[in-house]
């Protein structure tokens, strides 16, 4: 079952496509130039080698269609909304997984939340109550996924009003080789979401000796 990724050529995009793709999940990269898409997924083919799942570039609207049920957003928050409203249309019957993090315009340290809470819940109002969102991989590093060797070092919070939705993405999440948490309706996005800049405050600390930190559930050794 392919999985689109609108605004698949920045780094996360691309991180989480080679991710996806070696663990066996054919990947459309979707971008507002298709041209740079196709030559960016060839890149990404090419690190993998033949063993891998495809990875396609196509324009934003092309992935979404080849998406048989997943759409996930990997566009940088000034894209977000417009992205949105861009492909919604096309969103029908299907599954959006958004990963987007509102950070605050000039200080990544920062998060600037929209009015209706969180970048999914804003998701949520502009494609309508039809079509589930599903916030999700709101803190992993593009680092982190970029580097092949390493493994993904934090577990995934998923949130969403929809639970069947939910079940769905966090399957999705689960064949990288990570532990997915069901964190409950899309409002638990504004906490999640709110993670993501104090890892980046974190991991640009002079004072921490390591980087590309992420989050992890421990449990109770009793």
């Amino acid at each position: 079952m392919t999985l689109a990724i609108v605004g698949g050529t920045g780094p996360q995009g691309q991180g989480l496509a080679l991710r996806f793709a070696r663990a066996g999940v054919p990947v459309a990269i979707g971008s507002r130039d298709g041209a740079r898409a196709a030559e960016i997924a060839a890149e990404l083919a090419q690190k993998l080698g033949p063993d891998a799942a495809q990875i396609s570039g196509m324009t934003n609207d092309e992935a979404v269609a080849a998406a048989e049920e997943l759409v996930m957003l990997a566009v940088p928050w000034s894209g977000h909304n417009a992205t949105l409203n861009a492909i919604k249309d096309g969103l029908s019957g299907k599954v959006l997984i958004d990963i987007v993090v509102p950070l605050a315009e000039g200080d990544p340290k920062k998060v600037d939340m929209p009015p209706e809470g969180s970048a999914t819940e804003a998701a949520q109002t502009i494609v309508g109550p039809d079509i589930p969102v599903v916030g999700a991989l709101h803190n992993v590093s593009a680092t982190t996924l970029n580097t092949l060797e390493w493994d993904i070092n934090c577990d995934v919070l998923v949130c969403g009003n929809k639970l069947d939705a939910r079940k769905k993405v966090m399957d999705l999440i689960n064949q990288l080789g990570v532990t997915s948490y069901n964190a409950g309706d899309a409002q638990a996005a504004r906490c999640i979401e709110a993670i993501t800049p104090i890892l980046i405050r974190i991991n640009i600390s002079k004072a921490v000796p390591f980087s590309h930190a992420g989050i992890k559930i421990w449990a109770p050794e009793h």
